[in-house]
């Protein structure tokens, strides 16, 4: 079974990213990461993939610097070192506010990487297509792209960050390399969208993960645990979302491997039903251990469980990583983004330790 890193950070060519020459710092690729995938028409295989962008110095003058994206241009806005804690490499946090404020000493943007039919190597990397901040809503950066083709079009949801919103947006593309933003589709810190391969009954669905700080317990003895879940919506159009009654697929009290979870790669339809990849996170240290897990839903209604497993479907790989010991920043972490028909198995790409994308071929039977 295939099992590689496909694209690191190493990979990436800072001279043609979109912040070359527009910033005055010096910058290097924290991590090549969270890959969405789709096939293209030509038969290859395209990531887009999450370039976090971080200042080699961040700290410097007794602050710490945030780059921000505005009216076209970047600039770096400083931080009183006195204001904020600086604990964790990839951001910073306010220490004055009631709530917490998050700041970023990266900016990520989207690099489409082109790989063969079974995504063993990379064919071609589109600089000239990289998507990178284009409204006030993403002045901190584009994150995590999925990507599903419905009727023929390419449907990419993204994260954009800013003090605005935590927020989804739509990119949509008829040929998966020129892309069209067609803004935020839903609101403030509702992730990990999924958009179903397929519509049900004319209507787009939607895997969401609406986030907060409070959730309400089950009743004693239930087969659920409260917390973070997956959840279902509909749309007539892909723009504009309902959310669904029934809920989706929620943290189950049987395991605290998924006391937190949230979407993987987007759902596409087998002879059994939506086949889902979603991630699951068992709390530990600072980011817990993030494996991916599978289920199966019913093709006429995603809110019905068909079959699942408790045991993870890929966890992460050290090995894979050995090489990168030096760029890493965080362990014990695989997040899954995206699936492609291979024929008897799955390619399916993950971001491995928030550091490189992984590629990894699935066979179908694994979910018999």
């Amino acid at each position: 079974m295939l099992d590689h890193l496909v694209f690191t950070p190493d990979d990436v060519d800072l001279s043609r990213s979109p912040l070359a020459g527009r910033i005055d710092a010096e910058t290097y690729t924290l991590g090549a990461f969270n890959p969405g995938l789709t096939r293209l028409p030509s038969g290859n295989l395209l990531m887009m993939v999450r370039v976090a962008e971080a200042l080699k110095t961040p700290i410097r003058d007794g602050h710490v610097h945030a780059i921000r994206w505005v009216d076209g241009g970047y600039v770096l806005d400083p931080w009183p070192l006195g204001m904020v804690d600086t604990n964790d490499p990839r951001k910073f946090e306010m220490t004055s506010s009631g709530w917490r404020v998050l700041g970023l000493t990266s900016m990520s943007w989207l690099l489409p990487v082109e790989l063969d039919p079974e995504g063993r190597r990379v064919e071609a990397v589109h600089y000239d297509r990289a998507i990178a901040p284009r409204a006030s809503y993403q002045c901190y950066g584009v994150e995590d792209a999925r990507i599903s083709r419905v009727d023929g079009r390419y449907l990419m949801t993204t994260c954009s960050v800013s003090p605005e919103r935590h927020c989804t947006t739509l990119d949509t593309s008829a040929d998966g390399l020129d892309w069209h933003l067609d803004g935020i589709v839903l609101d403030h810190q509702n992730k990990d969208m999924l958009i179903f391969e397929g519509k049900i009954d004319g209507r787009y669905w939607a895997q969401t993960r609406p986030l907060g700080e409070v959730w309400f317990a089950y009743p004693p003895g239930s087969e659920w645990r409260a917390g973070p879940s997956i959840n279902l919506a509909t749309s007539p159009d892909a723009l504009h979302w309902k959310p669904n009654e029934a809920p989706g697929i929620r943290p189950h009290a049987a395991t605290v491997a998924t006391a937190r979870m949230g979407g993987g790669a987007p759902p596409i339809l087998t002879d059994a039903g939506w086949l889902t990849l979603w991630h699951g996170v068992e709390p530990s240290g600072l980011v817990g251990i993030y494996r991916t897990y599978w289920t199966l839903l019913d093709r006429d209604d995603p809110s019905k469980v068909i079959r699942t497993d408790h045991a993870p479907l890929i966890e992460p790989a050290p090995a894979l990583t050995e090489a990168l010991k030096h760029q890493m920043y965080v362990e014990n972490v695989v997040f899954t983004t995206g699936i492609a028909d291979g024929g008897d198995h799955y390619v399916v790409a993950s971001g491995e330790a928030d550091l490189a994308c992984r590629i990894t071929h699935v066979p179908k039977s694994a979910f018999a």
